[in-house]
């Protein structure tokens, strides 16, 4: 169950990150008070999972989690680069993601 909070975090990671643009400096109340939520959210099941996966783990796979959603999101919602380089270091963070759930 640990895992299914963890990656469930980071989706929530994903949603406040996109939520810090769309809340434009939390000048705008309902992003604002759903990226809010959404932070909560995400660091309430990221502690939830830390009960039995490492923290250096756990946070390692959260915020690889977020990483690559906001970066995947970014490209197409802000049209910011899909290089190729930049594709191939997502896959990188991926492989990562995969090896710590492997040895963890």
């Amino acid at each position: 169950m640990a895992w299914t909070y963890l990656t469930i975090a980071g989706l929530f990671e994903i949603g406040w990150a996109i939520g810090l643009k769309y809340s434009d400096g939390f000048s705008r109340p309902i992003p604002s008070f759903l990226t809010v939520m959404a932070m909560a959210f995400s660091i309430w099941l990221l502690a939830l999972a830390m009960k039995t996966i490492p923290v250096g783990t756990a946070y390692a796979v959260w915020t690889g989690i977020g990483a690559i959603g906001v970066a995947v999101l970014g490209m197409f919602l802000f049209g910011e680069s899909r290089e190729i380089l930049r594709v191939v270091c997502l896959f990188l963070i991926i492989a990562g993601i995969i090896g710590l759930k492997l040895v963890s």
